[in-house]
């Protein structure tokens, strides 16, 4: 079973696009360049909407992010896609930048965006492509850190597993999901450290056997 609708989640309007809540917005932005498909405002479903030549469907929600569950709704329903056949793409604070990790379902952990869609489609199956923005620092809340700019070594970071999504995204749409979590995990780990190798000991000659002493008389006299 492959993925049907990709949606990018983030918030409308000049103020937000920099902003580390839009990272969904962004991934999804240079899919559709990548792909030479023009995302339309569609105000039926509330959405900058778009189609691939396989026909996979590209949805930026224009609703904000805590009513980014509507669009989703509508046009999942519209086109009769199921929940486990939805790739969503969102800001993830317990990852560093620069880490990228595929799942279905699981616990929202507070985002806004993700509890409107898996109360719209009733169901938790759908699969996330989560993009980490990092923590904010002791003292800030994570509302507000979200809607910050990143600065430029941060979103360097973002930018890099963004391209090395989408160099995956097509292995996800196919439905190889495991594969593309084991190459998508496996890049984030330090190479495993080679174990020495193993030598095995000098084998020992047994000992040579001493010689035989002679008696006093038999050395002195030899043997008769």
């Amino acid at each position: 079973m492959g993925i049907r609708l990709v949606v990018g989640l983030g918030n409308p309007g000049k103020e937000y696009e920099r902003t580390r809540h839009n990272a969904g917005f962004w991934l999804v932005e240079r899919f559709a360049t990548s792909k030479g498909v023009a995302l339309r405002k569609d105000a039926k479903f509330k959405a900058l909407v778009g189609k691939t030549a396989e026909g996979v469907w590209l949805l930026q929600p224009q609703t904000f992010m805590n009513l980014s569950g509507q669009p989703v709704h509508m046009l999942a329903g519209f086109f009769k896609i199921r929940p486990e056949e939805i790739l969503v793409v969102h800001d993830e604070l317990d990852f560093a930048p620069g880490v990228a990790r595929l799942k279905q379902g699981g616990g929202i952990a507070g985002h806004n965006g993700l509890r409107d869609i898996s109360q719209k489609l009733a169901s938790h199956d759908y699969w996330r492509l989560r993009l980490g923005v990092g923590r904010p620092p002791p003292g800030r809340e994570g509302a507000d850190y979200v809607l910050e700019k990143p600065p430029a070594e941060e979103k360097s970071a973002i930018d890099a597993a963004i391209e090395k999504s989408l160099s995956l995204l097509p292995q996800m749409i196919a439905g190889d999901m495991q594969g593309a979590m084991n190459k998508l995990h496996a890049e984030d780990k330090p190479p495993a450290k080679k174990e020495p190798e193993k030598k095995d000991p000098p084998v020992k000659e047994p000992p040579k056997p001493a010689p035989e002493k002679k008696g006093l008389l038999s050395g002195l006299f030899g043997k008769k």
